[in-house]
Formats: C-alpha cells, sequence, structure tokens
C-alpha cells in the first residue's frame, strides 16, 4: 500500500510538471486578463475608481450601437453557420465518392486553411471592389454595378468569405467520420429495400451526430472571430450590415472606453459559454441515445 501511494505520487509530480507551462501560460495570458476585465466592468474607472455594481452593463444594454452590433453578430451566425455546415456536409458526401478529380478537389477545398488572412481578403477585395471583377462581369452583361461592401449586400459578401475560409475544415472532419462509417451498415439496408434519403437520415446523420456538433461548436466559435476578416475588408467603421461586437469593442479599445470595452467581453464570453454548454449537454443526450 506505502508503494503504490508512493507511485500515485511520483506520477501526479510528473502529470504536474507537464501541466504546468499549460496552466502558467493560460493564466498569464487568459485567465488572469479576463478576471481584470470583469473587474473593470464593475468600476466606473480603470484606475483608482470606484464600484458602480452593473451600471455599466445597463448603460452597454442601452447603446444603439452595442445593440446593432449583437444583433448583426446573431444574424450573421444564425444564417452563415448552418449554410456553411450544409454545404461542407454535401461536398463531404461527394468526395467520400468514387468522383473524377477526387483528390483534386480535396486539395482546393483545403487550401483556404494554408493561405494567410491578408492574402484571402485581398482576393475578395478584387473581386468585390468597385471597379473589383465581379463588376466588371455584371457591366458587360449589361448589369448596373452594385457597390458591395456600402450596401446591404455586403453581409452576403461577408457569409461567402466565412464559408469559403472554413468549408475546408468542416469538409475534413466529416469525411473522417463518414469513413469511419462501417460499409456493412450500407449493404443491410440495400438488402432491406431501403432507398439513398433513409439510409442519409438513418445511418449517415446518426452516425456523424458526434462529429456534427463538433463542427457546429467550432462553427459557432468561428463566427464571432469574423472580425478579421471584415476589418481588412471593411475599415473600422464598416456598413451597418457587417457591425459586429468585435468591431464595437475595438473602436471602445480606441477611444479608452475600458468600461464599455470589458463589459461587452464579458456579455460575449457569457453568452459563448451557455453556447458551448448547451452544445455539449445536447452532445451526451445524443451520445446516450446512441449507445
Amino acid at each position: 500500500m506505502v508503494l503504490f501511494r508512493k507511485i500515485i505520487r511520483q506520477h501526479c509530480v510528473v502529470a504536474i510538471g507537464f501541466l504546468a507551462p499549460s496552466v502558467i501560460g493560460f493564466s498569464i495570458f487568459y485567465l488572469i486578463p479576463f478576471a481584470m476585465g470583469v473587474r473593470y466592468s464593475l468600476m466606473n474607472r480603470s484606475n483608482g475608481g470606484s464600484f458602480v455594481g452593473l451600471a455599466n452593463y445597463k448603460e452597454l444594454l442601452a447603446s444603439d450601437s452595442f445593440l446593432k452590433a449583437a444583433k448583426n453578430t446573431f444574424l450573421f451566425t444564425s444564417v452563415s453557420v448552418p449554410i456553411t455546415i450544409a454545404l461542407s456536409l454535401l461536398l463531404a458526401l461527394l468526395l467520400n465518392q468514387s468522383i473524377y478529380f477526387r483528390n483534386w478537389l480535396r486539395t482546393a477545398y483545403v487550401l483556404p486553411l494554408v493561405l494567410p488572412v491578408t492574402s484571402v481578403v485581398l482576393i475578395w477585395q478584387v473581386l468585390f471592389d468597385w471597379n473589383g471583377a465581379v463588376n466588371s462581369w455584371l457591366h458587360e452583361l449589361g448589369v448596373s454595378r452594385i457597390d458591395w461592401m456600402k450596401s446591404e449586400w455586403a453581409r452576403g459578401v461577408l457569409s461567402i468569405v466565412y464559408a469559403w475560409k472554413n468549408i475546408g475544415y468542416n469538409i475534413i472532419l466529416f469525411l473522417a467520420g463518414l469513413q469511419n462509417i462501417p460499409k456493412d451498415y450500407y449493404e443491410t439496408a440495400e438488402l432491406e429495400g431501403a432507398g439513398a434519403i433513409r439510409k442519409f437520415t438513418r445511418i449517415t446523420l446518426v452516425y456523424l451526430t458526434p462529429k456534427m456538433f463538433f463542427v457546429v461548436l467550432m462553427g459557432l466559435i468561428s463566427s464571432f472571430r469574423i472580425f478579421r476578416e471584415t476589418y481588412l475588408i471593411a475599415g473600422d467603421y464598416p456598413h451597418d450590415s457587417i457591425y459586429m461586437l468585435q468591431h464595437y469593442m475595438n473602436n471602445m479599445f480606441l477611444s479608452l472606453d475600458i468600461q464599455k470595452l470589458t463589459s461587452a467581453a464579458v456579455i460575449m464570453v457569457i453568452c459563448l459559454i451557455v453556447l458551448v454548454t448547451g452544445m455539449f449537454t445536447l452532445e451526451r443526450r445524443f451520445t446516450s441515445d446512441l449507445d
């Protein structure tokens, strides 16, 4: 018994030694700054301020610019993420078949993952600029030019950029899930007279459930990080339809309004935690049903 405890203690020391760098780095760069941000959001100013409770949050929720940013972020996430996931699954199903140019297509969809964001944005600027390629094609067809990034079309352009940037990663995950489904299930279903739709709903979707939850979770998180692309394409103050939460926080940082900045950051983190917790709860429920 004493020897067993000694071995356990040695293993604990080794485990702590391996975990310590990650825990220290996470605490310094994430946990401690977030705790300081929560503290600042409850003060009336950063240095020598006094505790004001939820006053900063009430002022934030009464701000038209914050509400507009929150609404745009919600609309973008609720539209772009489902469309991107549906396209990713469709393309993964096609690439999982023996089709011509399959390997070339797989490479083409993975390319956006390895390209720098600035290069990606440059491509889309060339396409959707006032004098860009898309407007040139429209002009040749006799259609009036569209100011894509300064009109309601901006949200659509941003959704296309988001889908193009993230679709390759989703395809890789879906392909991994599809290739792990035993072929015997499909052969048995065919013998029982099941059609393509029934096999898709009863076999493919059921066994892709764990991958689907992970893809949805990563899609939700990445949709909150669309600020890079939006900022590089449209600048500090884009069209109202693509003014996101991170635009608001970036502008508060530039104006040194730390209280609004930290309050908005805390609200966004709480929303993400609620979404992630809900996704994990649903995943556990569906996984238990599968077992």
